[in-house]
């Protein structure tokens, strides 16, 4: 059985990864955007992801989709993935890091 070490550090990866995966209409990662809400490893579930979007018509959604689970698979090949699109709590600019703000040119 696996300590809460290894899946806290697997974890750390994962959100390492998904600082690779870039909004195509804001050119900034969906972890400086807070877009997610949540990273979970345990050996026996695989990986659960929630993420949201900044507005439920967000015409990039399935792009930004399709990007978090390509870069995870492509690390974690035979682990199962569930990524849910949540719509709460709602997506504010509050979510976003100090390196979001800044990226955004807003004041912090």
């Amino acid at each position: 059985m696996e300590n809460q070490a290894e899946a806290n550090k697997t974890e750390k990866e994962i959100y390492g990864i998904l600082k690779t995966v870039i909004d195509p209409e804001l050119g900034i990662n969906i972890i400086d955007l807070g877009l997610v809400y949540k990273i979970e490893y345990a050996q026996d579930r695989g990986i659960q992801i929630e993420l949201t979007l900044s507005s439920k018509g967000c015409p990039m959604g399935d792009v930004i989709l399709n990007n978090v689970e390509a870069v995870i698979k492509e690390k974690f090949t035979d682990v199962r993935l569930d990524i849910q699109l949540v719509w709460e709590p709602v997506w504010t600019t509050d979510r976003l890091t100090v390196e979001g703000k800044r990226a955004l040119g807003m004041d912090f």
